[in-house]
């Protein structure tokens, strides 16, 4: 297939992609409160969901087994769950992998009132399908203090030449904790 040719579907499915997200989001409808209250009295949410995502990867090939590679990715994440702490967020991630030593990154959700939730990611590598995971490592407004954690699988579901990518996550789940941070036991023993 000519490169022009895969620019234009990958023009189309980013357009394609953009639109749908912001339909499944109007959907969504505003709501700044979890769908329910805490899983229990801790103050544990615990959630599901999907998150697809459009941007761009740079790749080097460090030899013929081994591949380097940044990624910029911006989609839409939507939450499912009796205790999911909210339903809708833009999801913004960027990173560096390497099929040799792992992926590290940094994600940030942002909601419909604009308060965000920061998270770190960690893989065991840049092939599609390779489990990630991450550590919320707290936020602003009602996510202030956020902590917890939560897993996926990444797919990229479009490659073009160009480096523009579009993937989804596959088994989206966790569970985070919002506000002050819970109370951990003390370690050590007893100081006179």
């Amino acid at each position: 297939m000519p490169i022009d040719a895969v620019q234009s579907v990958a023009r189309r499915g980013a357009r394609v992609a953009s639109l749908a997200c912001l339909v499944v989001l109007s959907a969504c409808g505003r709501s700044t409160e979890p769908a329910s209250g805490p899983t229990g009295t801790d103050g544990w949410y615990e959630f599901q969901g999907s998150w697809i995502a459009a941007g761009r990867r740079h790749s080097l090939a460090l030899g013929d087994d081994r591949r380097a590679s940044i990624v910029d990715l911006t989609g839409t994440m939507l939450l499912a769950g009796p205790s999911r702490p909210g339903v809708g967020f833009r999801a913004e991630a960027i990173g560096q992998g390497d099929t040799a030593t792992g992926f590290t990154g940094r994600a940030v959700w942002t909601d419909e009132t604009g308060d965000r939730v920061f998270s770190e990611l960690r893989g065991q590598g840049t092939a599609t399908g390779n489990r990630i995971e991450g550590t919320f490592v707290g936020g602003t407004g009602r996510y202030a203090g956020a902590t917890g954690s939560y897993e996926l699988s990444w797919q990229y579901v479009l490659e073009a030449e160009d480096g523009t990518v579009q993937g989804r996550a596959v088994g989206l789940k966790g569970r985070v904790h919002l506000g002050t941070p819970p109370s951990s036991p003390p370690t050590g023993g007893a100081k006179p």
